[in-house]
């Protein structure tokens, strides 16, 4: 019986009067790889911040791990990557390594000290990402790019179940935004790591994620991405030629989708 990780029912938020998200009702099952995209200002970053219990919804209900995120049951199983990184200071005196070793002190008990065991899942995790020739570094001193992978690292190092990243290659250049969406995949096939990825290129995220949910302060679809291009109501609600050119950046031809038969 599949595993619900992340339970919404009927999750609405207003702020200042205005209505951010209403009524969003899904579920996340372990091993699925959710594509979170909408138009700027749907709601994505504000879904995840009430999914972690960094907002209070308005009305509705959110649970990870059977519990609500108030009851702090699940941190350590979570890997955790914002948008934009507001409270980071670049002048701090921190290595990339030590950046890195953040992300597992989740998982200690009092004293929280990194051993041996854990120097090394650190060096993989900079190996997978190509960053290991700088991890003794200080974070202020890389560029924009070298910074998010860093931070992407903090979020893997700890194995967690749950991945739920927000605009994660947004400073990434293109060969290392495919390499880590090749990270990602594996993951999510060998590991069977849960992963929920915000990002507003609905086409390339189609070419990794099993699911799509597309919101606009509501949920305007939820589901795999043939049944997204053989959507006559997405048709509607892209036009015709803007869901052709989602479903052929996704490596498919919409109009043959559309006239496969039905053999159910």
């Amino acid at each position: 019986m599949p595993v619900k990780l992340v339970n919404i029912e009927n999750l609405s938020y207003r702020y200042n009067s205005i209505d951010v998200l209403s009524d969003i009702s899904c579920d996340i099952v372990a091993g699925e790889y959710i594509g979170l995209v909408g138009p700027n200002g749907s709601g994505k970053s504000t879904l995840i911040k009430l999914m972690l219990g960094l907002l209070v919804p308005t009305s509705g209900s959110v649970k990870l791990f059977g519990h609500p995120p108030a009851a702090m049951k699940y941190r350590e199983r979570i890997g955790y990557l914002p948008q934009k990184m507001n409270f980071f200071n670049p002048y701090f005196p921190s290595t990339v390594k030590e950046i890195v070793s953040l992300g597992l002190v989740s998982k200690k008990k009092f004293p929280k000290r990194i051993g041996d065991s854990d120097e090394a899942t650190i060096d993989r995790t900079l190996e997978m990402l190509n960053i290991a020739d700088i991890k003794d570094k200080a974070i202020g001193d890389l560029s924009g790019g070298q910074q998010q992978r860093v931070f992407i690292a903090r979020a893997l190092v700890n194995d967690p179940e749950l991945l739920l990243l927000d605009e994660p290659t947004t400073a990434l250049d293109p060969e290392t935004r495919e390499n880590f969406f090749e990270i990602l995949r594996r993951l999510n096939r060998d590991k069977k790591v849960t992963v929920v990825l915000v990002t507003h290129d609905t086409g390339t995220i189609g070419k990794y994620a099993s699911k799509l949910l597309y919101i606009d302060k509501e949920i305007v679809f939820f589901g795999d991405f043939d049944e997204f291009c053989m959507s006559g109501d997405m048709t509607k609600f892209f036009g015709p030629s803007s869901q052709h050119l989602i479903c052929h950046r996704h490596g498919m031809n919409i109009l043959t989708v559309k006239q496969r038969p039905n053999n159910d």
